[in-house]
């Protein structure tokens, strides 16, 4: 089998340059062992304008039997028919790649020591292979070098050129033509040669995933085409082929937040909050109720409370509520979204995901997924659930988590718990100024949870009420805060009406309503207002659908039931009117009074 690596130079960049990357003198004509034949490296062209390196190997038939023999998953599947007679000698194959990874081995890992720069240095590269196998044809070959940067010609090898009738081989002629770094035209071409091979003359076992990823690093996690290069690279093992691509989101979503993949995935450590707070098993007689369960049984109670059937919990971790999601049966949908491959595995198996029954798993679905960017399988739910999420994200991500739940997902309700630092004096065990987890970015007090709550609820329509987690102390609250957002109501074709956070006295001075509108929310009849007018003759009550009631600033307008007598008053500055003939008079209170 052959294959042939050009570039083209001038006087400054020569481009017999490619003998310093490929390690091997344009002069000489070189020989190497491989383990099923011979490998030999020389130049056909090597002046400045223009350099070929061509790679023959030759295969000894006899030792690819006896080494192979064909058997197991990822043989040469013509050796099964002809041992020794057949296409793997000429045809470029793993085995090829094998060789270009032993001869051309520090190119393909981009080093140089003679001329450290080159290795960073595109150059414009022709690549050509004579005979390609190709299951899937030359549309295959342009699909998957296409998207690397490739210029692809495949042109398909008739079976007999006196035959034309027989058609086309499963073989192509392959040109690729471009502008990259020699290292990664060699990792194409490493990964792809036996994909489109699809066999593999050696047993594909657990390390050819790290192959996999070194080679596939900064492309394949991208690539449109990535579930078919790794299912057909590691031979259709499916046990590595997840692996592989568990791993490769991973990195995708790395490079995006541009962080350690080791930082992402660090879901399934025990957080030193849950140490403090304890856990299941902790509960018994003479024992308090551990603050991580009071916590998933707040949580439920609000889920409860909106009627919510189809949760979504982002940021599951470990899939603790998950687990007592699944225990009540009116929770019909529930998803579980981590960014962390390893605590998705941790999930499945602390809840026997494998030994569930088909009813009770078809209810439950895991996904890996970032929640600082949209994702449009999370949109349409009842109720998400972020609980001790948000303090895990960076601030100025903030803005972009905000987005995709609340703006993009937009669940009906959602409902979010945090520490609250306050309380963090409480914890005998921490020390003064450290964080309950190392991996939290902050911890609010109580005003600023209820500020970030109030104008995410403004901005995207929701309304928000807050309650307690766990023993409230007198003087610093409870340890744990909880918001409970649902989408505001509809009214006149406007839109959602928008309420601000009702019990934060700061926008409650600005509008002087705040006792109202706090009772307005918890009691759910932000979207009625009554207002009963009396005197010893006659009674004009409003009621939505028959007549309007407007509260605003210092003033309130009513219309009587027969709808002649309109009476105006501002609260507490002016007295009530009467029309002529009607004895109906409206007097507005202040929330404080009406309640009194």
């Amino acid at each position: 089998m052959f294959l042939t690596i050009t570039t083209t130079g001038t006087a400054e960049r020569p481009a017999t340059d490619l003998g310093f990357l490929l390690h091997k003198h344009p002069d000489k004509a070189q020989r190497f062992s491989t383990s099923h034949g011979t490998a030999h490296v020389l130049y056909p062209e090597a002046t400045a304008e223009q350099c070929t390196a061509a790679l023959l190997l030759e295969v000894d038939p006899v030792a690819l039997v006896r080494r192979g023999r064909g058997k197991g998953r990822g043989g040469a599947p013509d050796s099964a028919l002809a041992q020794y007679v057949n296409d793997r000698p000429y045809a470029a194959s793993s085995l090829l790649a094998v060789a270009l990874s032993a001869v051309f081995s520090s190119a393909l890992k981009g080093q140089c020591k003679a001329r450290p720069e080159l290795p960073e240095r595109p150059l414009p590269l022709r690549i050509e292979v004579p005979a390609l196998p190709a299951r899937g044809g030359a549309a295959l070959v342009e699909r998957l070098f296409a998207p690397l940067g490739w210029a692809v010609t495949a042109e398909p090898v008739a079976l007999d050129e006196q035959f034309p009738h027989w058609g086309d081989s499963r073989y192509v002629r392959l040109v690729l033509e471009g502008e990259l770094r020699l290292a990664d035209a060699l990792r194409h071409l490493y990964v792809l040669l036996p994909v489109l091979d699809d066999a593999k003359h050696y047993w594909v076992a657990t390390d050819e995933v790290d192959k996999l990823l070194r080679s596939g690093e900064g492309w394949l996690e991208h690539h449109p085409e990535q579930r078919l290069i790794t299912n057909r690279y590691l031979a259709r093992r499916w046990s590595l082929t997840r692996s592989a691509l568990e791993r490769l989101e991973l990195a995708r979503l790395a490079e995006a937040d541009d962080t350690e993949a080791e930082e992402i995935d660090n879901a399934v450590d025990a957080p030193a909050a849950e140490l403090m707070e304890g856990d299941e098993g902790a509960e018994g007689p003479g024992k308090p109720v551990p603050l991580a369960v009071r916590r998933r049984e707040a949580i439920l109670d609000a889920l409860r409370g909106v009627e919510a059937a189809r949760v979504v919990d982002l940021g599951c971790g470990q899939g603790q509520l998950l687990g007592e999601l699944l225990k009540d049966a009116r929770f019909t949908e529930i998803v579980g979204v981590d960014v962390s491959m390893r605590a998705l595995n941790e999930t499945a198996r602390r809840l026997r995901l494998d030994r569930m029954s088909e009813r009770q798993s078809a209810r439950l679905k895991l996904t890996q997924g970032a929640l600082t960017y949209t994702d449009s399988r999370l949109a349409g739910y009842d109720a998400a659930v972020l609980s001790e999420v948000i303090e895990h994200v960076d601030p100025p991500r903030l803005p972009a988590l905000e987005h995709a739940v609340f703006g993009a997902a937009r669940p009906k309700a959602v409902v979010v718990t945090t520490p609250n630092v306050e309380y963090n004096v409480r914890w005998e065990t921490l020390p003064a100024g450290r964080m309950r987890h190392g991996d939290h970015r902050f911890e609010w007090t109580r005003a600023e949870f209820r500020d970030w709550a109030g104008e995410v609820a403004e901005r995207h329509g929701y309304t928000v009420e807050f309650r307690p987690v766990g023993p409230e102390d007198p003087e610093v609250g409870p340890p744990t805060q909880l918001a409970l957002f649902r989408i505001g109501a509809e009214g006149g074709g406007d839109g959602p009406h928008i309420r601000r956070a009702a019990d934060r006295p700061d926008r409650a001075d600005r509008v002087g309503v705040a006792d109202r509108a706090d009772r307005a929310d918890r009691a759910g009849l932000a979207d009625r207002a009554a207002m009963t007018c009396t005197t010893g003759t006659a009674t004009a009550s409003t009621a939505v659908g028959t007549a309007t009631a407007s509260a605003a600033v210092g003033a309130v307008t009513a219309s009587t039931a027969a709808g002649t007598a309109p009476a105006t008053t501002v609260a507490g500055t002016a007295p009530a009117t009467t029309a002529v003939g009607t004895t109906t008079a409206v007097t507005a209170t202040t929330a404080k009074e009406a309640a009194a």
